[in-house]
């Protein structure tokens, strides 16, 4: 399964998702960006140096001294830069794609990757475009003869552009845009996307097809998707087979997507027509071969070398460091606060399960449930969980997460709900946050009266409703030399329910507390 590039996005000035601010002192940049880039970093008081064209092993040496590192495409963020510094927190490309990072190491390491994958979409699809009308009109070629002193009117017959079927694989921003733009001359759209539904793209004017029907009614094809295992070799020898006999293909997304072996021998049989190539698998090419093709035309990686382009990667990426130091915007963020009441709940349930070693989680999705996660796995043997981390961790430790979201009564009313199965059994939590504060309101069905503030030395525990069920806690804590700060029931009077008790310090051993409870947990916070 692939996707094309797609992106959350969001319209800055609308209030948006924040998260706990990160410290980010120092920012070297790596390759040449768009002086905003520097500005913007520098007027929000982090200190910035630019240093391109560095080795690896310079690289390795010199991002030990920063918090971040600003790339575009050149620099390869490999697993031994990452790991070669404990300071990094984030790394940002100035660009669409982070194809030159290794986001696993990253990952791993606990550190943010983030792109601009909306800076270039316009760039991009102008130059996909181009490239369209100039494969249908043969424009480089018949300028390179007439600066040769030729006047070859009948070599270089082309055609229109004008009904003839165009084959989008990948429709992200920037297949939508260079839809749109065919359209006005003329030209039927279809396409495929495994992500994008088919009425989204429907009302846009491209009707979504499987590959195997899309190919054969193709006189030209583009593709914008990503580069990963699925999409290596997306047009290859048995895919040109597929096509209509002189189809001509445009790739100015990531170099490898189309097979350039098999591309060549499209181009010499004929079954291909023509290619607009921006990318390679190798740049520049050693292998000139497509290059020096006569029906071939190509650019040396030109999709987002426009000044508009470069401006507004170098100002987006420094936007989204600042947003981020200060605790704005992540894309795919919640609330800080929801954030951080979602870790404390998570920390919760560890306190309740925590023999048990194998359980499956239920929440809702993005950085909620990393929160969860970090949470339960805070304190683990081994492990240093963070919200960038934590999910790879959670794999490698066997957890098994499923991740749902719905929209329901719980979120419309500004709640959040984690439920934990655990061999069978189930543990709910419902929460909010009320004056910056996280609270808990209920317990696996245990409603409090009053809201639970997650906040300093907690013990939970589970009990039959009895009239002297306060008094005997508050009996065996003193007995421990623990003083109850505060109390809080559920609203049911019947049945095993819990109970939460606010204490001036932690009890020792929770054994003490067998004659009176079922279960029972403690945590400071």
């Amino acid at each position: 399964m692939w996707m094309a590039e797609h992106v959350v996005t969001s319209e800055r000035g609308r209030k948006e998702p924040k998260m706990a601010p990160i410290t980010i002192r120092s920012v070297l940049i790596s390759e040449s960006v768009d002086p905003r880039c520097r500005a913007v970093l520098e007027e929000n008081g982090i200190r910035v140096t630019e240093r391109p064209n560095m080795k690896t092993e310079e690289l390795m040496a010199e991002i030990q001294n920063y918090d971040g590192l600003v790339v575009r495409s050149a620099t390869k963020v490999t697993a031994d830069i990452i790991n070669a510094t404990d300071n990094l927190k984030i790394i940002g490309r100035a660009g669409t794609g982070v194809d030159n990072v290794d986001v696993d190491a990253a990952t791993k390491k606990g550190v943010i990757v983030m792109n601009t994958p909306s800076g270039n979409t316009i760039s991009a699809a102008e130059l996909t475009c181009i490239m369209l009308m100039n494969l249908s009109r043969n424009v480089p070629q018949a300028t390179m003869s007439m600066k040769q002193g030729n006047w070859d009117r009948k070599k270089f017959m082309g055609s229109e552009l004008f009904g003839k079927v165009l084959g989008i694989v990948g429709l992200g921003r920037i297949g939508k845009e260079v839809a749109s733009r065919m359209q006005s001359f003329g030209m039927k759209t279809i396409g495929y996307d495994p992500i994008t539904p088919p009425e989204v793209s429907a009302s846009w004017g491209v009707e979504q097809m499987s590959l195997e029907k899309l190919w054969p009614q193709c006189d030209y094809i583009t593709v914008h998707t990503p580069l990963m295992p699925s999409t290596v070799g997306l047009l290859s020898d048995e895919t040109f087979a597929l096509c209509k006999r002189g189809v001509k293909v445009v790739n100015c997304a990531r170099g490898g997507i189309i097979d350039e072996a098999a591309l060549l021998r499209a181009l010499e049989s004929g079954q291909c027509g023509g290619a607009g190539l921006d990318v390679f698998v190798e740049e520049p090419p050693k292998d000139r071969s497509l290059v020096n093709h006569p029906n071939v035309i190509s650019c040396p990686h030109l999709g987002a070398s426009t000044k508009e382009a470069q401006a507004r990667c170098g100002e987006d990426i420094a936007l989204q460091i600042v947003d981020m130091v200060k605790g704005k915007n992540l894309i795919g963020a919640v609330s800080q606060t929801v954030v951080l009441s979602a870790a404390l709940w998570g920390k919760f349930e560890m306190m309740l399960i925590n023999e048990i070693k194998k359980y499956s989680m239920k929440t809702s999705t993005g950085f909620m449930t990393s929160a969860v996660l970090v949470g339960l796995l805070d304190g683990e043997s081994g492990c240093c969980p963070n919200l960038i981390n934590v999910l790879s961790l959670a794999k490698e430790c066997g957890i098994m997460v499923n991740q749902s979201h719905s929209a329901s009564n719980v979120a419309a009313e500004g709640l959040c709900q984690v439920e934990v199965g655990v061999n069978g059994c189930s543990y709910k939590a419902i929460g909010s946050v009320r004056g910056g504060v996280p609270v808990l309101l209920e317990l696996s069905d245990s409603v409090f009266r009053q809201p639970v503030t997650l906040n300093g030395n907690l013990l939970f525990f589970k009990a039959s409703a009895d009239p002297q069920l306060l008094t005997s806690v508050i009996g065996l804590l003193a007995a421990e030399g623990v003083e109850v700060e505060s109390f809080s029931g559920p609203a049911d009077r019947a049945g095993d329910l819990w109970y939460c008790v606010g204490m001036s310090s932690l009890i020792k051993d929770l054994n003490a507390l067998k004659p009176v409870v079922k279960h029972a947990a403690q945590l400071s916070i």
